[in-house]
């Protein structure tokens, strides 16, 4: 296997026998670790045959050539950005932010600037506080790139020792409220439920989340406040409310898909439900459509204040894209 260095790219020409793909480049490219390896892989900066692999365990044939990228060295620390904040509330020790659909919550592979944390870096400045490390200052949860809402950050270390507190404890014992809006495919067969089943990594793609036995405890009560019919008449889709008892990654998402009632818009655990779409209207359609995203709202955040105590919530109205998709199926038809 020759190795060739050039335009930060590491080309990898395999004449010997195939096998595991981060096996291979750990055998042959000894001066990057496995772990190194690894995140490149699911960062999508390796190539097999000409095309992007992101499983580590991808069986390369042999003679395929395999290019690795290796991007330029970063800073140590986030940079602060001028990126545009809706701030909803700011004090000595918090701020809340509406968060729009689109936006990072912190860096990381594939997203190392443009992020939450590059504006709160320039926003907040040196007040932000360290606990979460030099990656997530401040930040004391995380919503998905995609889905829009509240979210709050810490700006000292007591403020966020607090909060963190709180989001542990996932409101069990405290006041700590999340709430969601989301619109889902289907029509679920009771008003209201809970959805308790246990999440991990999936087995397969790591970068998706399953419900899996073994997994992380996972929670979730939902309520339906509104039913769509499609252009047969036939229900098609719901507006679904979601309270976290915990709070694990794409925990709303994995758990309304396992239950037959993924997210509008969402392609990674909703895929099979794309041609549900031919059920809606015209402007309905279109709506989602444009949406380019999970239907998914984080509308409701209530907390007690990490030094003064008192409760503060906070509600955000539905982003413009998810407006439209809910008034669009309204007037395609609503019921009970």
């Amino acid at each position: 296997m020759d190795l060739d260095r050039r335009n930060e790219t590491v080309v990898v020409a395999d004449t010997e026998a195939g096998g595991r793909l981060d096996r291979l480049l750990a055998a042959r490219i000894a001066d990057l670790s496995r772990s190194r390896l690894k995140a490149l892989i699911l960062a999508g900066e390796v190539a097999v045959g000409g095309g992007t692999i992101r499983d580590p365990g991808h069986r390369v044939n042999a003679g395929d050539t395999i290019v690795v990228t290796l991007p330029p060295p970063e800073p140590a620390e986030p940079e602060a950005e001028a990126i545009p904040l809706a701030v909803v509330h700011e004090d000595d020790d918090l701020v809340v932010i509406d968060k729009p659909a689109g936006l990072v919550v912190h860096p990381a592979a594939g997203h190392r600037t443009g992020t939450l944390v590059n504006a709160l870096i320039a926003h907040c400045g040196d007040s932000l506080s360290g606990i979460g490390g030099v990656r997530r200052p401040g930040i004391v949860h995380r919503l998905d790139k995609d889905t829009s809402g509240l979210l709050v950050v810490a700006k000292n270390d007591a403020a966020h020792k607090s909060l963190a507190a709180q989001f542990a404890d996932h409101g069990r014992t405290g006041a700590l409220a999340r709430g969601y809006l989301a619109f889902v495919w289907g029509n679920p067969p009771r008003p209201k439920g809970t959805i308790d089943a246990p999440i991990d990594r999936h087995p397969r793609a790591r970068d998706k989340m399953a419900v899996r036995q073994g997994g992380r405890e996972a929670v979730t009560h939902w309520i339906v406040l509104e039913r769509y019919v499609g252009i047969d008449g036939r229900p098609v889709a719901s507006l679904v409310e979601c309270r976290l008892e915990t709070g694990r990654t794409h925990q709303i998402r994995v758990h309304l898909a396992h239950i037959g009632h993924p997210l509008l818009g969402d392609d990674v655990y909703g895929l099979g439900f794309k041609t549900k779409a031919a059920l809606l209207s015209g402007p309905a359609g279109e709506a989602l459509e444009a949406l380019g995203r999970q239907a998914l709202h984080a509308y409701l955040l209530g907390i007690d204040h990490p030094t003064q105590g008192e409760y503060l919530e906070f509600r955000s109205e539905l982003p413009d894209d998810l407006r439209r998709l809910r008034d669009t199926l309204d007037a395609q038809g609503a019921f009970g």
